[in-house]
């Protein structure tokens, strides 16, 4: 169940055991661009060793080093390292090169919430009781390990092909030292930010804490039966706006929907965090979710496998308007490294103004700032966490 990894007929499960030490971009072979974020773009690729196919995140070093966002890359990292679930977007590997930092995880080909909402997908009650029974899991799971995630949204949980849910961006996801400390920083996606979130912006609390999630994930259910979401609130939003709309406390619900479903609406847009439903067993416990187990349940629906669930603008613009498509990497790449060469090997000039290289974003200069990960070296039980050794900063 809930099986992200895809492979080649013929391929055996499990971690590629006859893997080099060190992957880099020249043990994939890249099919197609599939995404794109504010630093990064995400392209389906095919390890050369073994023929499973992943997705390949890469984010150009200059921007995220000029916009000061190499930290959130590596606390992104450092928490997917700690990481193993049935239904969280695993890490599989990390590196870089002279341009850009890499970071390869689970395929999942059934494309994100928020494609199929784009599609006009008309989600069912029983479409909702398979994916929140499916997050609440991983919200526990992040719980024991101390995360809130803090970005849960349609954009950020994707399907596999056989339709079973899965989280992915840990980009604004923040690790506490322990259950009882309280998070403070005003994060995540204003219309699916909880109330505790923005009492702590205002300075009206101390913090807050795990069950902020599961506000978001109401949010996130609600807009995929709705096509709507149940609070009129954008980015453009104040908090303090945000914190009247809430209060008010209008939310209107469908006169379709059953009452059991009406009533976790009502348990989980809770404005007290301590008094939102926001645990695994209590989900389970409710009407809506009760006589279910997980194990047992089948998605009923499946996206196509006819076409990639993706949106075929992203494969134009790699190949019509990028400047350094990751096609032509390989070429490039080398070309620089040979100029580079010959430049160290040309004799000294006393003549020669020295160059100002503090600009040259390359991969010895800024080495230090990225962590290497290889699972294929380190695969643990979904339990397990990882040693320093195993999760490194090089």
């Amino acid at each position: 169940m809930g099986n992200s990894q895809n492979r080649l007929d013929g391929e055996a499960d499990g971690p590629d055991s006859n893997s080099d030490k060190s992957v880099n971009f020249n043990s994939f072979k890249i099919l197609r661009s599939i995404g794109k974020g504010s630093f990064g773009k995400v392209c389906m690729v095919q390890k050369q060793s073994n023929g499973r196919l992943f997705a390949m995140k890469y984010l150009n070093k200059v921007s995220c080093i000029k916009q000061n966002f190499v930290e959130n890359v590596k606390r992104e990292i450092s928490m997917l390292c700690l990481l193993k679930h049935d239904f969280i977007v695993n890490l599989w590997y990390t590196f870089q090169d002279e341009e850009d930092f890499f970071i390869v995880v689970d395929l999942l080909l059934g494309g994100d919430l928020r494609y199929h909402l784009s599609k006009h997908v008309l989600f069912t009650e029983d479409d909702v009781r398979l994916y929140i029974l499916e997050m609440a899991s991983v919200l526990d799971y992040l719980k024991s390990k101390c995360i809130i995630h803090r970005d849960i949204k349609p954009d950020n949980i994707l399907l596999d092909d056989k339709g079973h849910a899965h989280l992915t961006d840990f980009n604004v996801a923040t690790i506490l030292d322990s259950q009882d400390e309280l998070a403070t920083g005003f994060a995540g996606t204003k219309p699916y930010v909880a109330p505790d979130v923005c009492q702590s912006k205002l300075g009206k609390s101390k913090g807050y804490s795990f069950n902020v999630d599961w506000w978001s994930l109401a949010i996130t259910m609600f807009e995929l039966l709705r096509h709507k979401r149940p609070f009129k609130i954008s980015n453009e939003t104040t908090v303090e706006e945000t914190m009247e709309i809430f209060s008010e406390g209008r939310v209107s619900f469908s006169s379709t929907w059953s009452q059991a479903l009406i009533d976790l609406f009502l348990k989980l847009f809770v404005l007290d965090g301590s008094k939102r439903l926001s645990t695994y067993s209590d989900l389970q416990n409710h009407e809506f979710c009760q006589d279910t187990k997980l194990e047992n349940m089948k998605p009923h629906f499946i996206p196509s496998n006819k076409h990639l669930n993706y949106d075929p603008t992203y494969e134009l613009e790699e190949m019509m308007i990028e400047s350094k498509p990751l096609h032509k990497k390989k070429q490039r790449i080398k070309k620089q490294r040979e100029s580079k060469r010959r430049e160290t090997n040309k004799p000294e000039d006393p003549n020669n103004k020295q160059v100002d290289n503090s600009n040259n974003m390359n991969d010895e200069n800024h080495s230090d700032l990225f962590i290497t990960f290889n699972r294929d070296l380190n695969d643990l039980k979904p339990d397990e966490d990882l040693s320093k050794e195993r999760c490194q900063t090089y």
